[in-house]
């Protein structure tokens, strides 16, 4: 992807917030492969686009995994950044995902479980007690529809653990289907989408909220009613 290209991925965009909708697939932040990402196309976009000279100041303030699609905020400053960082640590975002599993959850829920990363496997591993290293995560969801053995669940997570959206629900007999990783190893993109996210703008102090369209491979069957 150019970083032309990179312009039909943004939701919003004012002096503080550049607000994207990241694609399933892409990198939200640099690795050893050296492959482009999220952080990267948007850095050359704001350089290009606004004929920056030098370096370009971009902070990546939270992140989604490279098979997740949706929204994401990223710091065209400084001060932004460190006031988005505090209300991440606070837990005053409310990030809500979009996931369609296979099973029968039951309408409402809640998941608590204590996660640790395996290095070997790359995966995590979830325990329902505590464990020695492992960490506690946790999420609640509802479910929105089902059809032919698949439900689609609105999903909050209330931690930010790695994986722990995939590992929790995977663990509790719901894989989310095209999640390789997890349980399912039928083709297609992972269904899972961060939908929309709800913050404080980090200098004018209003609510905000961003809502990212779910990508054109979703299933029509399995979309909700309103996707703002």
């Amino acid at each position: 992807m150019h970083w032309t290209a990179f312009r039909e991925l943004i939701l919003y965009e004012d002096n503080h917030l550049l607000v994207v909708n990241k694609p399933t697939g892409l990198l939200s932040q640099g690795d050893i492969t050296g492959e482009k990402s999220l952080f990267s196309l948007a850095k050359s976009y704001l350089k290009e686009a606004y004929k920056k000279p030098g370096n370009v100041y971009l902070g990546l303030v939270h992140r989604l995994d490279r098979v997740t699609s949706g929204v994401v905020v990223l710091a065209k400053t400084s001060k932004a950044a460190r006031r988005l960082v505090e209300q991440f640590k606070k837990k005053e975002v409310v990030k809500t995902y979009l996931a369609v599993v296979r099973g029968d959850p039951p309408n409402y829920g809640r998941l608590e479980g204590y996660l640790l990363y395996d290095d070997f496997r790359r995966k995590v591993l979830v325990f329902w007690k505590p464990r020695s290293g492992a960490k506690e995560a946790s999420l609640e969801f509802r479910v929105l529809r089902k059809d032919r053995g698949q439900s689609l669940l609105e999903v909050r997570p209330l931690t930010g653990r790695k994986h722990q959206i995939r590992a929790l629900l995977a663990s509790a007999g719901w894989p989310i289907v095209g999640d390789r990783r997890y349980g399912l190893k039928s083709g297609g993109p992972i269904l899972l989408h961060a939908f929309c996210i709800e913050l404080v703008h980090p200098v004018r102090k209003e609510k905000l909220l961003f809502i990212a369209p779910l990508p054109g491979y979703w299933p029509p069957r399995l979309r909700p009613e309103k996707e703002g």
